[in-house]
């Protein structure tokens, strides 16, 4: 709906011409089978509104479509995320996988919580050597020396063809992933490097779900760059990236290249809907929702955030969910209206109501 429209609505109500819709019942998400549900629940993150839900650091969302139930990535700590898991009613224990985007630790720390309550659910991790969640690499990795004593050489000489590394979760299930992969159907997962921030060579795994409307797409920090990622899974499907949610790790960038990035998602790359979190930044929540306006979806803590042709987002309490009708770029328009048109709203509202009904009516039809 249009500022406009949305202002004609909310005097009409005002002036009880309008009644005002009920709420809609709250999301639970125990109450639909997972079959029927198409729906991401924020669990983790620094922002929201949930009053039974813990902000830290860090980003874990639960995902429900095509009849599976999905956790990506599990949040900087343990006792925060089992406390949020519980808040909204989740079973781990009936996952069908998890994802684990990338190594560090406020995308990792939960997995004390996860592999206590379902230790055999399949956990998909990037493969790097030597890696949290564990590694392999050929014995001859050592490079072995023959002319030295048994007692100076690996393994007395004797070195395995193959060397196992630890998990700092040892309890973990854990897949490599090593390439693009499809781990059921419609389901796929893609693999790049990311050389943008701190850490030079992290490998990250992101979320790609096929879907009627296109291809919903889940990262975790876009560390290799967002818009690579929105490349990579473009290249799965003929199908257009329908949404984007998760971390976009746009908290360094400089706000030219954010409106250079926003635009690209926009109007070359033709993403409907974008949900950013986490380490996406505060400046770029605000030049995203800029850029996509009423396609701009908010995803803070507790959200859920319904799949379809039309995507949509509640709150804990079963509302929309995100920043009211008085925002930023609605004020702009508002200010321009009250500027430049001669028949707007107020102006008529001042001068008799008749002329103001008229045009209130007809914008909300």
């Amino acid at each position: 709906m249009k500022p406009i429209a949305r202002l004609a609505s909310a005097v009409l109500a005002c002036l009880g011409i309008l009644a005002a819709p009920s709420a809609p019942a709250a999301a639970d998400p125990s109450m639909a089978a997972a079959g029927d549900a198409a729906r991401i629940t924020m669990l983790y993150d620094a922002f929201g509104t949930s009053s039974t839900m813990k902000k830290d650091w860090g980003f874990s969302a639960y995902i429900e479509y095509g009849g599976k139930r999905i956790l990506f990535d599990t949040g900087n700590d343990a006792e925060i995320f089992a406390h949020n898991v519980a808040a909204k009613g989740i079973d781990l224990g009936q996952l069908d996988f998890a994802v684990v985007s990338h190594r560090h630790g406020d995308h990792t720390s939960g997995l004390n919580h996860l592999t206590k309550v379902n230790p055999q659910v399949p956990i998909y991790v990037p493969k790097e050597n030597f890696s949290v969640f564990g590694a392999a690499l050929p014995g001859k990795f050592l490079k072995p020396n023959e002319a030295l004593p048994p007692e100076m050489r690996y393994f007395d000489g004797q070195v395995p063809a193959r060397l196992q590394f630890g998990s700092a979760w040892p309890a973990g299930n854990f897949k490599w992933v090593t390439e693009n992969v499809e781990v059921a159907p419609g389901f796929h997962l893609i693999l790049l490097k990311g050389p943008w921030g701190v850490d030079l060579e992290v490998m990250e795994v992101s979320l790609a779900i096929d879907t009627p409307e296109g291809i919903v797409l889940v990262v975790g920090c876009s560390h290799p760059t967002l818009e690579k990622v929105v490349d990579a899974a473009r290249s799965l499907s003929t199908k257009p990236i329908h949404l984007i949610v998760g971390g976009t790790h746009l908290l360094p960038a400089k706000p030219d290249e954010i409106r250079r990035i926003a635009l690209r998602l926009r109007d070359e790359l033709k993403v409907d809907y974008i949900a950013p979190v986490h380490c996406t930044g505060e400046a770029a929540f605000g030049l995203l929702r800029e850029a996509f306006a009423d396609r701009y979806v908010y995803a803070g803590l507790g959200t859920t955030i319904t799949l379809g042709a039309t995507v949509t987002a509640m709150d804990e309490s079963g509302q929309a969910a995100g920043p009211g009708m008085y925002a930023t770029e609605d004020l702009r328009e508002y200010d321009l209206l009250m500027a430049q048109s001669d028949d707007n709203p107020l102006r008529m509202l001042a001068h008799g109501t008749e002329g103001f009904l008229a045009l209130a009516l007809a914008s909300v039809r």
